[in-house]
Order: structure tokens, then C-alpha cells, then sequence
């Protein structure tokens, strides 16, 4: 994991510097920054209406009595979406804005659901792979004894 982590942090600025400084000779330094800059204004704009829209979404799912967990993974894809879009680029501005587009975000999150579906995600006393389905009791007693507790 700190592999990849240490990898996102040092490749993902150099790509993004690399496509700044060519799409700076392409249209110019000040109309780059202008594209960074109006792409996070753009882009916060949309994250709100987006945010909002998943936000009335989940709780008239809740009020139904359903759970809203589509719009919970939404959620989640929308603050990403935030992060990328702030993130000055325009690689991370891309993915940021895939993010922001409903159908190709449900899209994702339902490739992802379907992808993760062949891992057991529950926690059970903190075995992964533990299965809460057993529908077995077993009953038993506590007994506190002072008596059985001698020290030698």
C-alpha cells in the first residue's frame, strides 16, 4: 500500500506538470492558468449542484424505508471528485469531472460493487472472511468466582 501510495505522489505530479508545460506552449502560460483556474471554479459549481442532487436522493430513499447506499458510494465518488478537481491539472480535472457525470459515476461504482462482490467485506471479531449468516445460538453462563482465583 505505501508502494502505491509513494507511487500516486511522485507520478501524478509529474504528469500533470508535463501536460501543464505542453499545453502551455500550445495556448500560452496565461491561458493555462486560466483553464486550471476556471476548471476547480466550474467544477466546484457542478460538485454542489451534484452534491445536493445525491443528498435530496438518499434521504427520500431513507424516508422510504430503503437504504441509500448507491447514494452513500456517491457520496464518496463526489468528495473524490472535490479532491481531483482542486487539485490544479488537468489529468486530475479530468477524472474529477468523469467523476461528476452521473451515469459514468453510477457506472463505476456499480463496476466496482461488481468487482469487490467476490470479497467477503464483513467484519466479524475482526477475523476478515468471518461470516455473520450463522444463525445458530449457543447459550451459555458467566460465572465470577473470587474463590478460584488464588495466587501462587
Amino acid at each position: 500500500m505505501f508502494r502505491l501510495l509513494f507511487g500516486l505522489f511522485l507520478v501524478v505530479p509529474l504528469v500533470e506538470i508535463y501536460f501543464l508545460l505542453k499545453v502551455g506552449d500550445i495556448i500560452g502560460a496565461g491561458w493555462t492558468v486560466f483553464a486550471v483556474v476556471g476548471t476547480a471554479i466550474l467544477g466546484a459549481g457542478l460538485l454542489r449542484v451534484q452534491g445536493t442532487s445525491t443528498l435530496l436522493r438518499a434521504q427520500s430513499n431513507a424516508m422510504q424505508g430503503k437504504l441509500p447506499a448507491m447514494e452513500m458510494m456517491e457520496g464518496v465518488a463526489l468528495a473524490a471528485s472535490g479532491l481531483l478537481l482542486l487539485t490544479p491539472g488537468f489529468v486530475t480535472d479530468t477524472i474529477g469531472f468523469i467523476l461528476l457525470t452521473p451515469p459514468l459515476r453510477r457506472g463505476l461504482i456499480k463496476l466496482a460493487m461488481k468487482k469487490s462482490q467476490g470479497h467477503n467485506w464483513q467484519r466479524t471479531m475482526g477475523q476478515p472472511g468471518a461470516s455473520t449468516d450463522d444463525s445458530t445460538v449457543i447459550e451459555g453462563e458467566i460465572v465470577d468466582s473470587d474463590d478460584d482465583l488464588h495466587l501462587r
